[in-house]
């Protein structure tokens, strides 16, 4: 057990009563920090709704094509499922059981866990997650806008007219209107706390699955999509001692579940401890990688069997196609996606789906992205309203450079996305601080019905996580200095970018620490 940070309430039958009154408090309390998700299967929709994102579709088959070699990206997966089990699950049981623990958002959960001392760490997850936001809503905001152009206008017939498309909406307003709505439309989603959220999941989430189900469907029966899947699953094995496809990997699957980031500790803070914490991290980190496969196999079904069979590429055009188009994968999701739809039966509406699809994903993971941050704000003092006003101005403002230069979200993505290995390594020391032990025997075997962990969850979050984030980041900045301009801060993906962004953040939330801990304890 960790000799660290003890927090008040100590031993099994005092811990146990602890959480029992708190899951007792009543739903209809003008407290909205008292709310619980009122039932498992609207916690277990909402807590998809944190993992499945326009990272599953928009990210992950363009990730996954870009760490593929010429014969196959199995490798790749390979090392993604695992990271599934030994990074993304067992952190994501830590933090449903110190958010359910202390009740507490991101920052007076660290604080609470690990000590005054390093509340900073839990500021810095909670700005990655506000970071990543910044430009996530805009590219939610292309989602939105191809989901009505889609319904108003035919499906391009060429590249030409797709790029027309793009350009019209890039070089217009549309970027900041549509930046603007989402967030909108955000701060409406979680004004009224989790009781909204858990209603907006229970139609949101059912009705995304089915959209991506009938579009896998249709992608799978087009002749020649068994080319884009024999790729997807071909292995070279020769890739698996490639360190940059472990940092890939471990990235992409930290953005996949949402796992480090702090969100679930958000979602923990309104869980009823009947609910499972072990069972619904599993079932929440899986069911994000099925969907996750769901999109690729559509992806790169559609992708090889119309660009192959239907327009005469060959293999290595079609791979460059999905690598490098566009800043950000702006060029497969948007300038592709529909010109391929166009070759097929019913092509319309699948492009009217598929795009109404990445809408509803994307707006899941804000909504929980934006309540994260919020209530970080209010256990810092602040009224709920004024808070979820301030994130959102916020929000939109920063996020105005990202929706007005694809360089500039590249660069974020690249930066903010890395960010998370420290993150989660961040999560596993206050749950270190707090005594994984403790942890296990006193919060998550409360549950007698759940799935025990034992000693294993232990082990890899005292010495697996840590270890990972430490080696896979101090690879890439040892090899960084092999790259063109890794040395240039302002190159869109130079380690010194990342450097010294992340060097300001946390400069100033270690200065401000004090103040912090102030305003959460108080």
């Amino acid at each position: 057990m960790s000799k660290g940070y003890t927090p008040p309430v100590t031993g099994y039958f005092h811990l146990s009563a602890y959480i029992q009154a708190s899951d007792q408090q009543s739903m209809s309390t003008s407290n909205q920090q008292g709310q619980r998700f009122s039932s498992r299967w609207g916690f277990l929709l909402s807590a998809l709704g944190v993992a499945i994102g326009t990272g599953n579709i928009w990210r992950f088959p363009r990730i996954v094509a870009q760490n593929g070699s010429d014969d196959g990206a199995g490798a790749f997966l390979i090392i993604w499922v695992l990271f599934l089990f030994i990074w993304s699950i067992p952190l994501i049981i830590g933090e449903y059981a110190l958010g359910m623990y202390n009740r507490k958002g991101v920052v007076g959960t660290i604080l609470q866990s690990a000590g005054e001392r390093f509340a900073w760490m839990g500021s810095f997850m909670v700005f990655v997650g506000a970071a990543i936001t910044f430009f996530y809503s805009v590219v939610l905001g292309w989602c939105v806008y191809y989901f009505v152009h889609s319904i108003l206008h035919a499906n391009p017939i060429s590249t030409e007219a797709a790029m027309q498309t793009w350009e019209h909406y890039q070089t217009g307003a549309w970027p900041l209107a549509t930046h603007g709505l989402v967030m909108i439309l955000g701060s409406l989603a979680i004004w009224k706390g989790i009781s909204r959220i858990e209603k907006i999941n229970r139609w949101l989430m059912p009705t995304l699955l089915i959209i991506l189900i009938i579009a896998l469907i249709k992608s799978l029966t087009l002749n020649g999509a068994g080319h884009g899947m024999s790729y997807l699953f071909t292995v070279d094995w020769g890739q698996m001692g490639d360190p940059a496809l472990w940092v890939a990997a471990l990235t992409q699957n930290a953005w996949d579940t949402g796992a480090g980031w702090g969100l679930f500790i958000t979602y923990g803070a309104y869980m009823q401890m009947k609910f499972g914490i072990v069972k619904n991290a599993i079932i929440t980190a899986v069911g994000n990688n099925i969907i996750s496969m769901i999109c690729a196999l559509m992806i790169f079904g559609t992708c090889f069997a119309i660009m192959q069979t239907n327009m005469g590429n060959t293999h290595e055009e079609i791979l460059d196609v999905m690598q490098n188009s566009g800043p950000a994968s702006t060029g497969l999701t948007f300038i592709w996606m529909p010109q391929l739809f166009e070759k097929i039966l019913f092509g319309k509406y699948l492009t009217i789906l598929f795009f109404l699809g990445l809408a509803l994903a994307g707006f899941s993971s804000m909504i929980a992205q934006l309540e994260m941050t919020t209530r970080t704000f209010v256990d810092g003092g602040m009224r709920r309203p004024v808070a979820i006003i301030v994130i959102v101005g916020i929000s939109y403002l920063v996020g105005i450079p990202s929706a007005v230069n694809l360089n500039v979200l590249a660069n974020q993505d690249f930066v903010w996305g890395l960010s998370l290995m420290i993150a989660g390594g961040f999560c596993a020391f206050a749950m270190i601080r707090f005594g994984t032990q403790r942890i296990r025997k006193e919060i998550i075997s409360r549950n007698r019905e759940d799935i025990q962990p034992g000693m294993l969850w232990d082990i890899v979050i005292k010495f697996f996580v840590p270890t990972a984030s430490i080696v896979l980041l101090t690879w890439l900045l040892i090899t960084s200095g092999g790259h063109t301009y890794w040395y240039d801060p302002f190159e869109i993906s130079s380690i010194m970018t990342c450097l010294v962004q992340w060097g300001i953040v946390l400069s100033i939330l270690i200065f401000l620490n004090r103040w912090v801990v102030k305003r959460t304890k108080d």
